[in-house]
């Protein structure tokens, strides 16, 4: 029976905590392996490609978070608005717990590795994509048809992941909250019309 992966998980989750509070730049080794409580050796044991393979698999868990989230979310929220609300809440409020130091850890990867690195560009491309498909579904069940819900879908994960740039800059909750309700409204409009 293969041993279980002890330390890889904790690897991760430090490189998650690290690359959305500094980006993957200024994140070296020593301080994922610091953070992991790792030894160094299963770095690169799980890792052999270095800290690239480590981006992918953070950007692979956030993307796995994330959805999770969405998913939770709109089984709880009665339509796509209440969703975009309540997801919005989640995310101002995660964002002043840290005191606004913390981004999202896919988009800081992203930011600095696609598109030259290919496994994280795909790796963020099926994160996304995982979002994307949750919201057009529940966009779905919202009455729009399916092309028009992908649309919509594809706006509200871009309007969102840039709010969230703009409060962290903004040390506010604000442009959260304030996308989010005009997305809202943008599609409410659009529903009854």
């Amino acid at each position: 029976m293969p041993a279980v992966p002890k330390h890889r998980q904790p690897i991760i989750n430090a490189a998650l905590t690290l690359f959305r509070r500094q980006g993957f730049a200024r994140t070296g080794l020593n301080d994922i392996v610091e953070a992991s409580g790792a030894p160094k050796g299963s770095l690169y044991h799980y890792f052999p490609d270095g800290k690239s393979s480590i981006a992918v698999a953070a950007v692979e868990e956030a993307g796995r978070r994330v959805a999770a989230t969405v998913a939770k979310l709109a089984q709880e929220c009665g339509s796509t608005t209440d969703l975009l609300r309540a997801h919005a809440r989640l995310l101002a409020g995660w964002m002043q717990g840290s005191g606004f130091r913390n981004g999202c850890p896919i988009t800081t990867v992203l930011l600095e590795l696609a598109p030259r690195e290919r496994a994280v560009s795909e790796a963020g491309r099926k994160a996304y994509a995982a979002r994307i498909s949750l919201l057009r579904d529940k966009l779905v069940a919202d009455g729009f048809a399916r092309s028009r819900a992908e649309t919509l879908a594809v706006l509200c994960t871009s309007a969102l992941q840039g709010a969230l740039i703009q409060a962290r800059v903004e040390r506010s909750g604000r442009p959260i909250e304030a996308t989010a309700a005009e997305l809202a409204r943008l599609i409410e409009a659009e529903r009854r019309s």
